[in-house]
């Protein structure tokens, strides 16, 4: 991607606009941000989804002022009728089971592949909404179908409502407000209150991003880390032959704290160990995410990454799915292509080496990537 080229997507800007001026900064609305849009998943697709097991969904409803929350799969009969007002269908990860709402996911990879998360697409019934809320992560509000009326504003007062199954302001204080329509995108950077409601039958997409927090990546990062540190052969055990007699039983040796302290610093030594810990864990499936075996031609043809799969790369390694590989040279240079451009041509596994064609083609068999006759 051209991040220097202006987009119709960004309202005018450069990808390299937007970041320095509005990513995690200040709203953006883009009228049109794209002109004729028509959504690729309908209203009858999007309930077949929320049908389905392996499909995160949630039904939100405001039902004589009191709000009720519950969670899918639900069968057609499990929802509302389409004339009832004030009903909200939100299904979770439809990028991961449609082509054409992962390429347009694709659109937004100005931002880093670490930070993209999923689009989820929101269908709501005359009046439905979710209450005034803010989220912890950045969020384009893409408008599908209908029409939507947003408020929002800088909230300072970040307290929730008590007693409701959903994480609602309590004392909203709304500072602008626009009516979007089909093609129309609203972005959103983290705790920007906001509060959308359909004005009549409505579809919106959201393109969320992940923010993991600092304790949650500190738990994640130690458990892959103690699996990188075993010594099965030959253990080093805590000894304390020195240790005096003690009064005080439950009291816990220094020595022991010093030695539980050394066996983190150890761990953390090893040579790119919290590199490798870190992208395996940014690039791990959704626990609902499975993979179909696929074809392995592909010494003939171009490859392409599955649209649940997972690439990235630091300096020393590749990245996918949860696994990593160490990469130098030519075979990493194609491989990074691959993760930026998610496919490759038959011209570029040409230069592939033995070892490399044989990766892709484990990948391929695993349903990770498939043949991409395209790329002839």
């Amino acid at each position: 991607m051209d991040i220097q080229q202006p987009l119709a997507l960004l309202g005018g800007l450069t990808p390299a606009q937007f970041m320095r001026r509005h990513w995690q900064k200040k709203p953006l609305l883009v009228r049109q941000a794209i002109p004729q849009f028509a959504p690729p998943v309908l209203r009858t697709e999007l309930f077949a989804l929320a049908a389905q097991e392996g499909v995160e969904s949630r039904l939100v409803q405001l039902v004589k002022g009191a709000w009720k929350l519950r969670h899918g799969p639900f069968s057609r009969r499990a929802l509302p009728a389409l004339q009832q007002p004030d009903w909200t269908l939100l299904v979770q990860g439809v990028d991961l089971h449609n082509d054409a709402v992962h390429a347009l996911m694709q659109q937004f990879r100005f931002v880093p592949e670490a930070r993209l998360d999923d689009l989820m697409i929101s269908y709501a019934s005359n009046g439905g909404g979710v209450g005034p809320h803010f989220d912890s992560y950045d969020v384009f509000l893409l408008q599908a179908h209908g029409k939507r009326r947003w408020r929002i504003g800088r909230q300072k007062d970040l307290s929730l409502r008590d007693g409701i199954p959903l994480k609602i302001l309590a004392e909203f204080e709304p500072e602008e407000e626009f009516v979007l329509e089909p093609g129309d995108m609203l972005y959103l950077p983290p705790r920007y209150a906001h509060d959308g409601i359909a004005e009549g039958e409505c579809m919106t997409y959201s393109i969320g991003f992940r923010a993991p927090a600092r304790a949650e990546l500190a738990q994640e990062l130690l458990v892959r880390l103690a699996e990188d540190a075993g010594e099965d052969d030959h253990p080093l055990l805590y000894r304390d032959a020195g240790q005096d007699a003690v009064a005080q039983p439950a009291h816990i040796p220094a020595g022991l704290q010093d030695f539980a302290r050394e066996a983190l610093s150890r761990a953390l030594a090893q040579p790119l160990v919290l590199e490798r810990a870190l992208g395996e864990y940014l690039t791990e499936p959704k626990a609902s995410v499975w993979f179909e075996p696929g074809d392995t031609r592909v010494m003939l043809e171009g490859v392409r990454l599955d649209r649940k799969s997972r690439m990235m790369y630091d300096a020393h390694h590749i990245f996918i799915n949860g696994e990593s590989y160490r990469a130098a040279g030519r075979d990493a240079t194609l491989m990074r292509r691959l993760a930026d451009e998610r496919r490759l041509s038959a011209r570029d596994l040409a230069r592939a080496s033995d070892d490399a064609l044989e990766l892709l083609s484990s990948w391929c068999d695993a349903g990770w990537a498939h043949v991409w006759a395209g790329g002839e």
